[in-house]
């Protein structure tokens, strides 16, 4: 089963708000998804993004892969470093 992180589309028509959500990727994008992780509501200025870093740096050190929307989001929120950083510390102490 690939897990990936991905945004699930809500909200109205002509009003996005994406979910960021944990999701086998064999499921459609608005489908089942496996655990929301946070969600971002595009429309707002600046945009406003709630995120739950725990569980994304759990679901990346599972081997989740991060859809390229999702890694961005990831980056700016400074969870794609803490990540890096810990898969470097992992990597000297062997």
């Amino acid at each position: 089963m690939a897990v990936k992180l991905r945004l699930k589309r809500t909200g109205a028509k002509k009003a996005p708000r994406y979910r960021i959500v944990a999701a086998d990727s064999r499921f459609p994008r608005d489908g089942r998804d496996i655990e929301t992780i946070g969600y971002i509501n595009p429309t707002t200025d600046p945009e406003t993004v709630v995120l739950d870093a725990e569980k994304a740096l759990d679901w990346l050190n599972k081997g989740a892969q991060p859809s390229d929307t999702v890694r961005n989001i990831l980056s700016r929120q400074g969870v794609m470093k803490r990540f890096h950083d810990q898969k470097a510390a992992a990597k000297a102490k062997k």
